[in-house]
């Protein structure tokens, strides 16, 4: 029974660099070609994702005009027909104008959008770094 030899023919220095950056380029295309098929199912269950939310608020929306509808109905059976539509209308626009009254609160309040306390730290940190500088 013969023996592989210990060692076969020694490698030069050159030859291992040369397996060494062939080695990486192909690690590196491997890695990409992963990134790329993750990245690719990420967006597809992404698109899925906004397609199924986009669809519900489709359906909500439809929901609440259904509700809209049965809410007239079912006080037109104790004012007319006409009255109850005004009813329900007037409702709305009062639910709505409370949200716009509160929005634009907020939006008052969140603007301009500036990080103030971030921008009082950030001076602070430098204050402190030119006081360090300075001793």
């Amino acid at each position: 029974m013969s023996t592989p030899p210990d060692d076969p023919a020694p490698r030069s220095l050159g030859q291992l660099v040369s397996d060494l950056s062939e080695q990486g380029a192909r690690l590196v295309r491997a890695e990409i070609d992963l990134a790329k098929a993750e990245v690719t199912a990420k967006a597809q269950q992404l698109g899925i994702g906004v397609g199924l939310l986009a669809f519900a608020g489709f359906l909500a929306v439809n929901a609440f005009a259904v509700g809209l509808a049965a809410a007239v109905l079912g006080l037109s059976t104790v004012v007319a027909p006409w009255l109850a539509a005004l009813i329900v209308m007037g409702a709305l626009l009062l639910i709505a104008g409370i949200l716009v009254a509160i929005g634009v609160g907020r939006l008052k309040a969140g603007s301009p959008p500036v990080p103030e306390l971030a921008t009082q730290s950030v001076r602070a940190d430098v204050e402190a770094v030119t006081k360090g500088l300075h001793r």
